[in-house]
């Protein structure tokens, strides 16, 4: 049997004091490790593994929704050369079943490393677009992972007693983006971020954005709700005039780059190197805003050769201890109108410590009109209440009448039908069986989420509007609702949701009346 090496060590890289550890992303290729981009990227990648100064290698799993080589063949080799690697796992290309099934791929190869993702929208690729799978999200990847990690209990043979499998040692992660541009949309990114957290999230790297005001809002967030204590690691990028015009123009869903800043990237494609110089020292200046801001760590991507990484280095290495509060007024890049949770520090251009945007928290005591108030949402609470709390109201006649069905996970003939019509026309349902309206605010999941997020908001929102669909994300819609309510913070108390697909095409009603679906097993 192989020895194989454990490789447990980023927790402890995360918990040191003196120092700032350096991850690396590693970005995989099409085709296999013969194609000449692979042979660069395998080059690049044994250039990382045998640096003293990059403590790991994160790779990453069909990035931006391409297919690609699977992160496993890039990070055996490195994992097997005593290098600590991170695996990116997505939940856009498998269902639970193939996550399961490549968690313990991963376990048993000695990959203890996750970054739980719910993953990019699918793009072109062979014989056109791929059906994305979304089966779960990362909320929902983090609560398996963390039951994994307990021993995972499973029946099989229709035996009664279930078998209690050997525990993992998984070290997982999870990415928020708290550069969103809107209340709507980033006030639920760090409600999922807590969400994360209480699931299993052990470290969390925030998404590509230059903004230092932004950046220190999520370390002032995590203080104000007592998880200062969760790693933080940096997220940085390196631009190029090509890279930040993609940015510029949102076709990299969640990135953010604006005017002003494409126009200074621009500006140094003219320069007789096209900005390289810039760029890296752009970038140095970064690693050294967060590392005074009091990250964990720093995450350099968008490299492709280790002398850009040594030229990065080197450059932070050079800094005075205090040029990062400098750093911080020149990239703080934000926009007209721009939310920000904290009030802003004149003198530093950072948010001042725990003084949350006075506006907005007099916004919470408003009753003010909100287009997604509607009659509709206000009748369908009323008689959510009525017939869905549990012991109450009818739901008490309405169990009994499904236990005496012919069908019981249908209920009688007339109530699935009355189901069926009102739910299609009010909410356009998907008769999937395992129904979230009460938690999502009477948005349908289902049927107007390009990803059936139900623990809240993806990280791809461009400006409110879904990344793959032109209309308003649902999660923005929702948090209206609530806020408009006085309970914008409970917005995602419900989590984590892990939809049962044996339901689909049973009643709802049913399901929840009868103790079938996942409100019968729901967690705090």
């Amino acid at each position: 049997m192989i020895d194989l090496p454990s490789n447990l060590r980023l927790k402890e890289f995360l918990s040191e004091t003196n120092r700032f550890p350096i991850g690396v992303e590693l970005v995989s290729t099409r085709g296999t490790m013969t194609q000449k981009l692979a042979l660069k990227t395998r080059s690049f990648s044994e250039d990382l593994t045998h640096s003293p100064r990059v403590d790991w290698v994160s790779i990453t799993d069909n990035a931006g929704g391409n297919p690609q080589l699977a992160p496993i063949a890039l990070g055996t080799p490195i994992l097997y050369a005593g290098k600590e690697v991170v695996i990116h796992l997505t939940c856009k290309d498998f269902n639970r079943y193939a996550l399961e099934s490549q968690l313990w791929l991963l376990a048993s190869h000695g990959f203890h490393n996750i970054l739980a993702l719910t993953g990019d929208y699918p793009i072109e690729s062979f014989e056109g677009c791929a059906k994305p799978v979304f089966d779960i999200d990362s909320v929902a990847l983090l609560t398996m992972i963390g039951k994994m990690n307990e021993g995972l209990e499973v029946r099989s043979g229709g035996a009664k007693i279930p078998t209690k499998l050997d525990a993992t040692h998984f070290f997982a992660g999870a990415v928020t983006n708290n550069f969103q541009f809107h209340e709507n949309t980033l006030l639920p990114q760090y409600y999922k971020l807590e969400k994360k957290i209480s699931s299993g999230a052990k470290f969390i790297i925030n998404q590509i954005g230059f903004d230092s005001r932004k950046a220190h809002e999520l370390f002032e967030y995590l203080r104000l709700r007592r998880l200062a204590h969760v790693p933080v690691v940096g997220n940085v990028y390196v631009l190029s005039p090509f890279v930040a015009r993609l940015f510029q123009q949102k076709k990299i869903p969640g990135v953010v780059v604006t005017d002003e800043l494409n126009e200074l990237c621009q500006r140094q494609a003219a320069s007789p190197d096209k900005g390289k110089k810039f760029f890296r020292e752009f970038a140095a200046k970064q690693l050294a805003i967060y590392r005074g801001l009091g990250c964990k760590a720093g995450y350099i991507g968008g490299v492709h050769s280790y002398a850009e990484i040594e030229e990065i280095l080197d450059l932070e290495k050079s800094f005075a201890p205090d040029d990062w509060k400098m750093f911080a007024k020149d990239i703080s890049f934000s926009r007209p109108g721009e939310f920000f949770l904290f009030e802003q520090d004149k003198d530093t251009g950072l948010s001042r410590a725990g003084e949350v945007n006075r506006e907005w928290k007099r916004s919470l005591t408003e009753n003010s009109s909100n287009k997604n108030v509607t009659v509709g949402y206000r009748l369908a609470k009323q008689v959510h209440s009525l017939m869905f709390t549990k012991g109450k109201g009818l739901a008490p006649l309405a169990e009994k009448m499904c236990q005496k069905a012919k069908i019981p996970a249908q209920g009688p003939p007339l109530m699935r039908a009355v189901e069926h019509l009102s739910k299609s026309v009010l909410f356009s349902c998907q008769d999937c069986g395992d129904c979230s309206l009460g938690e999502t605010a009477f948005l349908c999941p289902e049927s107007q989420c390009a990803k059936n997020q139900r623990n809240g908001p993806c990280g791809g929102a461009r400006d409110g509007k879904c990344e793959v669909f032109d209309y308003e994300c649902i999660w923005a819609r929702a948090y209206d609702r609530m806020k408009y309510e006085g309970k914008s913070e409970q917005l995602l108390d419900h989590a984590p949701v892990i939809q049962n697909q044996g339901l689909r095409g049973t009643s709802s009603w049913a399901n929840f009346w009868l103790g079938k679906d996942h409100t019968s097993k729901k967690q705090s």
